[in-house]
């Protein structure tokens, strides 16, 4: 008889750029205040990669520290995941540029996913595949942004909301109760211009790539998808919403997140939230969240985490672990 095969976080890490902006520098740039950014999206300060920084560059550090958590070297790893939708360049893949920049020498696959701020639970649900199916043992999960690069800073409507970031998980293959127990991935293509990249592709050559975003429809969809999709988690493994120890929600918008835990009715002492300090990183938000949740001592091995996000596709999804 077989054993079943789970894919088992071995290690988190993450990396913030050294250079912030507060509130207080959106002041002096935009008409807007404090008072007006916090209430609205909770968010006071967020990182802003250096001139030479890259995603990759950022990918490497998290990676780096998530490898080292696992006491594993880069040449262990047999699979890179990617999530990205600012990446260094249209080819080579970012995932690529990473391993690279790891010293991989071992021929591992390496690739980006796309998914926008659900990038991450794809990619994860992507690796955790993999391992389940046989192909790989360790897997390298990554979320990986520098969405200032892309933010237009005259747009006084989401230009407070994104900061750059990185965070990562290796995955290892286990026979324990550990693991990823489920993944629920979702999209819907209808929703294109409710959040999109203005320029930057095929369709906008020669315009320089900007974000764009309807805030009070995204914010009702959001709300109303997370809603469903924790439904959809909890129903689909017999569990009841007092089972889940941790909600690691993507770092969009404070009051999202006050919505989801509601939902979950839980407290918000067991959410864990760093919307304040980081922004909104997209595909990096989850996993950063995790790295400080871990690293600060709150998130304890055999805890139910439930992560979960809604990004620009729209795209949504969730993913629970047993930690």
């Amino acid at each position: 008889m077989s054993l079943t095969v789970n894919a088992k976080i071995l290690g988190t890490g993450s990396y913030l750029p050294e250079k912030l902006l507060t509130n207080a520098d959106l002041e002096r740039l935009i008409d807007t205040t404090d008072a007006w950014i916090v209430e609205r999206t909770g968010i006071r300060e967020r990182h802003v990669a250096a001139d030479n920084e890259f995603t990759s560059d950022l990918a490497k550090v998290a990676a780096e520290r998530a490898l080292q958590a696992a006491g594993l070297s880069a040449n262990d790893v047999e699979l890179i995941v990617l999530a990205t939708t600012t990446p260094d360049r249209v080819f080579p893949s970012t995932a690529c540029l990473l391993q690279n920049k790891l010293g991989m020498t071992n021929g591992a696959p390496a690739m980006d996913v796309q998914a926008v701020c659900s990038g991450f639970v794809y990619a994860l649900s992507t690796a955790n595949a993999f391992i389940r199916s046989g192909q790989v043992k360790t897997a390298l999960v990554v979320g990986a942004e520098t969405l200032t690069r892309i933010t237009d800073y005259t747009d006084r409507g989401n230009c407070m909301l994104w900061g750059d970031g990185a965070g990562a998980v290796v995955l290892g293959a286990t026979s324990t109760e550990a693991g990823i127990i489920s993944t629920h991935l979702h999209a819907d293509g209808r929703y294109e211009e409710m959040l999109f990249v203005e320029g930057g592709g095929t369709c906008g050559l020669g315009q320089s790539p900007k974000m764009r975003m309807q805030g009070n429809s995204v914010f009702k969809m959001a709300v109303n998808t997370l809603d469903a999709i924790v439904d959809e988690t909890l129903q689909a493994n017999g569990l009841s919403k007092s089972d889940i120890d941790w909600l690691v929600p993507h770092q969009a918008n404070k009051r999202i997140i006050d919505a989801t835990a509601k939902k979950l009715e839980m407290p918000t002492e067991r959410v864990i939230l760093t919307v304040a300090e980081h922004g909104n990183t997209s595909a990096a938000s989850i996993p950063l969240a995790l790295d400080v949740g871990v690293k600060d001592g709150r998130i304890q091995r055999g805890e139910l985490l439930l992560m979960e996000a809604f990004g620009g596709g729209f795209t949504w999804g969730s993913a629970l672990v047993r930690f």
